[in-house]
């Protein structure tokens, strides 16, 4: 049944305590973040009820309210418009304060880090899913030879973006650090700019792109710093003269002459390291990269592999991480099935498991883990395992000479299928990564009901005591 986002932001809105409770609104691809004055006055059970409310993260004053891909953009701009356009601008500024300062005390220098990268990457998330559906389906209209006449135009659409994503990371990236975004994006430009064939590096003549986004990362955070050493040392009068031709020379030069050559050289070696580890090692790395993938999702710091994934993308036009990652959503929805099934008379938990298990199978996986898995514990571990599982049926086939990638990055689970790609064919990727799925499902399920349950779970309202076979 489709919500009404009206009526879902009106609602949530009513159970967090009402606009002057509210300091900040923003949101990224599932939730809706809220930094609030006065956690206290929030009624959490209420709140969690709202129809199209899939979970609730609570992270000292913020909320996070899980509402899903496409539905959390609506909520979100409703929400805002009940607001008020002139309240959500000066709630932001106030929700910004609040944020820093909690970050401030709480976030160590590596998690901190972390997130200020995945920040400069998720805004190009849609460009990146959108781009890559359409390569996509070009792929498979140039293999069956059909609309040769449209191919061409559908290859321009689809790659126009990747081609210049080095400039909407410089933008992002001196947004986020303190700079002035176009001066991010103007020296970000260098690296794909065609002339820097001309130049030579280090006795080599540069490529166009080198050092993908990466390189963009680097020269842009440099470039960040030229300007904020700048404005504190120019005067006022020729600040808006010097301190932009400053910024520019000193960073493009710096990314000429050094930095597209390291970053070029990274990347290359990020390239080289992933297809070794699953050709090599795939089993191995497919059981650990798919155990672990959970946890950092429950601690939000999957995000930071975003810049790895694109890095491959540039390269190869798929990244081969993304489907062994995304076997964790299937040992999560294997375990959260087991759950279903062993505790029979706790109404409120299998509630919350159908209205979480949508949005789990498309690859959605924290109503799942903070509604059901994480409260409950062993649930949480018996889903790792599931994932493992998964990674590991796909580690195989790579070092059998089929690796699966994914020509985006964003979705995964079921929504993943349309993105999926392989040397092997189209074909031979969706079989694989559609096995490495129902692998991760079954061990998910086998684990969780045979070890996952403790005989009687306390913790977590209403009644924890699974069925016991006779």
């Amino acid at each position: 049944m489709r919500t009404d986002p009206a009526q879902v932001a009106a609602t949530i809105l009513s159970s967090v305590g009402g606009p002057a409770n509210v300091a900040s609104v923003a949101h990224c691809m599932t939730r809706l973040r809220l930094v609030l004055t006065d956690p206290a006055r929030v009624e959490q059970q209420a709140l969690r009820e709202v129809p199209g409310v899939l979970g609730v993260v609570v992270d000292g004053d913020s909320y996070q309210v899980v509402l899903g891909p496409g539905a959390v953009v609506r909520v979100t701009a409703e929400f805002e418009e009940l607001l008020g356009r002139s309240t959500a601008r000066r709630l932001a500024v106030r929700g910004e304060e609040l944020r820093q300062e909690r970050r401030r005390r709480n976030a160590t220098p590596v998690k901190l880090a972390l997130r200020r990268v995945a920040n400069v990457f998720v805004p190009l998330i849609p460009a990146l899913i959108g781009c890559g559906v359409l390569a996509g389906v070009n792929g498979l209209l140039v293999n069956a030879r059909l609309l040769p006449s449209v191919t061409p135009a559908l290859t321009a659409v689809a790659s126009a973006f990747m081609a210049l994503i080095a400039v909407f990371v410089g933008h992002n990236t001196a947004k986020e650090f303190g700079g002035t975004p176009v001066l991010g994006g103007a020296v970000a430009a260098i690296v794909v700019y065609p002339g820097v064939a001309k130049v030579t590096a280090f006795g080599v003549a540069l490529a166009p792109g080198q050092g993908g986004v990466l390189g963009a990362l680097a020269a842009a955070l440099l470039g960040t710093y030229v300007e904020k050493w700048c404005r504190g040392r120019i005067p006022q009068t020729l600040d808006v003269l010097l301190t932009p031709t400053v910024t520019i020379l000193v960073s493009g030069l710096a990314t000429l002459y050094g930095l597209m050559y390291a970053a070029g050289a990274l990347s290359t070696a990020i390239g080289t390291a992933a297809n070794w580890l699953l050709t090599t090692t795939g089993a191995l790395a497919g059981l650990i990269l798919g155990g672990l993938f959970l946890p950092l999702v429950m601690l939000g710091l999957h995000q930071a592999l975003i810049p790895i994934h694109a890095t491959l993308i540039e390269q190869q036009g798929h990244t081969v991480l993304l489907p062994v990652l995304a076997m964790a959503g299937a040992g999560q929805v294997g375990a959260a099935l087991a759950v279903y099934v062993r505790l029979r008379h706790d109404t409120s938990l299998r509630t919350t498991i159908k209205s979480a298990l949508p949005a789990g199978l498309l690859g959605v996986g924290e109503p799942l883990i903070y509604g059901v898995s994480l409260p409950l514990g062993r649930p949480f571990l018996t889903a790792c395992a599931g994932g493992a599982a998964g990674g590991a049926f796909i580690g195989v086939f790579a070092m059998l000479g089929d690796p699966v990638g994914a020509t985006a990055i964003g979705p995964s689970g079921w929504a993943l299928f349309p993105l999926v790609a392989g040397s092997g064919g189209t074909g031979t990727a969706l079989a694989v990564y559609a096995g490495g799925l129902l692998t991760g499902y079954v061990v998910g399920f086998l684990a969780t009901y045979a070890v996952g349950l403790a005989p009687t779970i306390t913790g977590v309202p209403g009644d924890r005591t699974p069925e016991r076979s006779t």
